[in-house]
Protein backbone atom coordinates (compact mmCIF):
# COMPACT_ATOMS: atom_id res chain seq x y z
CA UNK A 1 0.00 0.00 0.00
CA UNK A 2 1.15 3.54 -0.74
CA UNK A 3 0.38 6.32 1.74
CA UNK A 4 -0.05 9.61 -0.14
CA UNK A 5 -0.88 13.01 1.28
CA UNK A 6 -4.24 13.08 -0.51
CA UNK A 7 -5.12 9.70 1.01
CA UNK A 8 -4.35 10.64 4.60
CA UNK A 9 -7.93 11.60 5.49
CA UNK A 10 -9.34 8.35 4.15
CA UNK A 11 -6.59 6.23 5.58
CA UNK A 12 -6.77 7.86 8.98
CA UNK A 13 -10.08 6.06 9.42
CA UNK A 14 -8.80 2.58 8.67
CA UNK A 15 -5.53 1.51 7.14
CA UNK A 16 -3.48 4.28 8.69
CA UNK A 17 -4.75 3.30 12.13
CA UNK A 18 -3.77 -0.31 11.48
CA UNK A 19 -0.35 0.75 10.27
CA UNK A 20 0.18 2.95 13.35
CA UNK A 21 -0.85 0.08 15.65
CA UNK A 22 1.46 -2.45 13.99
CA UNK A 23 4.26 0.13 13.89
CA UNK A 24 3.85 0.82 17.63
CA UNK A 25 4.03 -2.92 18.35
CA UNK A 26 7.15 -3.20 16.20
CA UNK A 27 8.82 -0.24 17.91
CA UNK A 28 8.01 -1.60 21.36
CA UNK A 29 9.73 -4.88 20.39
CA UNK A 30 12.76 -3.25 18.79
CA UNK A 31 13.23 -0.15 20.96
CA UNK A 32 11.64 -1.02 24.34
CA UNK A 33 13.58 1.52 26.41
CA UNK A 34 12.86 4.42 24.07
CA UNK A 35 9.21 3.42 23.83
CA UNK A 36 8.88 3.19 27.59
CA UNK A 37 10.34 6.69 27.92
CA UNK A 38 8.00 8.08 25.24
CA UNK A 39 4.81 6.42 26.44
CA UNK A 40 1.95 5.42 24.15
CA UNK A 41 1.01 8.93 23.12
CA UNK A 42 4.63 9.87 22.43
CA UNK A 43 5.11 6.78 20.27
CA UNK A 44 2.01 7.67 18.22
CA UNK A 45 3.27 11.23 17.77
CA UNK A 46 6.66 10.00 16.53
CA UNK A 47 4.99 7.54 14.15
CA UNK A 48 2.78 10.27 12.66
CA UNK A 49 5.74 12.62 12.40
CA UNK A 50 7.77 9.85 10.77
CA UNK A 51 5.06 9.19 8.19
CA UNK A 52 5.07 12.88 7.24
CA UNK A 53 8.88 13.13 7.16
CA UNK A 54 9.14 9.98 5.04
CA UNK A 55 6.51 11.33 2.65
CA UNK A 56 8.51 14.55 2.31
CA UNK A 57 11.26 12.34 0.82
CA UNK A 58 8.72 10.52 -1.41
CA UNK A 59 8.87 7.44 0.82
CA UNK A 60 5.34 6.09 1.01
CA UNK A 61 5.29 2.29 0.98
CA UNK A 62 4.54 0.80 4.41
CA UNK A 63 7.74 -1.26 4.51
CA UNK A 64 9.83 1.77 3.60
CA UNK A 65 8.05 4.05 6.07
CA UNK A 66 8.65 1.43 8.77
CA UNK A 67 12.38 1.43 8.05
CA UNK A 68 12.44 5.23 7.99
CA UNK A 69 10.80 5.39 11.43
CA UNK A 70 13.24 2.74 12.70
CA UNK A 71 16.05 5.06 11.63
CA UNK A 72 14.40 7.92 13.51
CA UNK A 73 14.43 5.80 16.66
CA UNK A 74 18.02 4.69 16.12
CA UNK A 75 19.56 8.02 15.09
CA UNK A 76 17.14 10.67 16.30
CA UNK A 77 13.97 12.30 15.08
CA UNK A 78 15.79 14.66 12.74
CA UNK A 79 18.40 12.18 11.49
CA UNK A 80 17.60 13.14 7.89
CA UNK A 81 18.83 16.70 8.40
CA UNK A 82 21.37 16.20 11.19
CA UNK A 83 24.73 17.68 10.11
CA UNK A 84 26.48 15.00 12.18
CA UNK A 85 24.91 12.35 9.91
CA UNK A 86 25.76 13.69 6.43
CA UNK A 87 25.36 10.25 4.86
CA UNK A 88 21.61 10.33 5.55
CA UNK A 89 20.83 13.59 3.75
CA UNK A 90 23.24 12.68 0.96
CA UNK A 91 21.33 9.44 0.28
CA UNK A 92 17.90 11.06 0.66
CA UNK A 93 18.81 13.81 -1.79
CA UNK A 94 20.37 11.45 -4.34
CA UNK A 95 18.12 11.38 -7.40
CA UNK A 96 19.82 8.41 -9.02
CA UNK A 97 17.84 5.69 -7.24
CA UNK A 98 15.31 3.85 -9.40
CA UNK A 99 12.65 4.13 -6.67
CA UNK A 100 12.10 5.03 -3.03
CA UNK A 101 12.54 1.43 -1.88
CA UNK A 102 16.06 1.32 -3.33
CA UNK A 103 16.81 4.61 -1.57
CA UNK A 104 15.49 3.36 1.78
CA UNK A 105 17.40 0.11 1.43
CA UNK A 106 20.65 2.04 0.84
CA UNK A 107 19.82 4.35 3.74
CA UNK A 108 19.13 1.40 6.04
CA UNK A 109 22.26 -0.53 4.96
CA UNK A 110 24.44 2.55 5.44
CA UNK A 111 22.86 3.18 8.84
CA UNK A 112 23.68 -0.37 9.95
CA UNK A 113 27.30 0.18 8.94
CA UNK A 114 27.35 3.45 10.90
CA UNK A 115 25.98 1.78 14.02
CA UNK A 116 28.54 -1.02 13.70
CA UNK A 117 31.34 1.53 13.31
CA UNK A 118 30.09 3.41 16.38
CA UNK A 119 30.00 0.23 18.45
CA UNK A 120 33.63 -0.55 17.63
CA UNK A 121 34.99 2.99 17.63
CA UNK A 122 38.15 3.31 19.77
CA UNK A 123 37.05 6.86 20.61
CA UNK A 124 34.10 5.69 22.69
Amino acid sequence: MIIRQEQMVFLSQGCLGKFEKSMAEHLNRCFPDKCKALGEQGIQEVIRYGIKRAASHHITLERDVCKYIDLMFAFGREFDSNPDLPWASRILEDGSFKNATAKVDRLFDTAKLQKTAEAWSPLQ
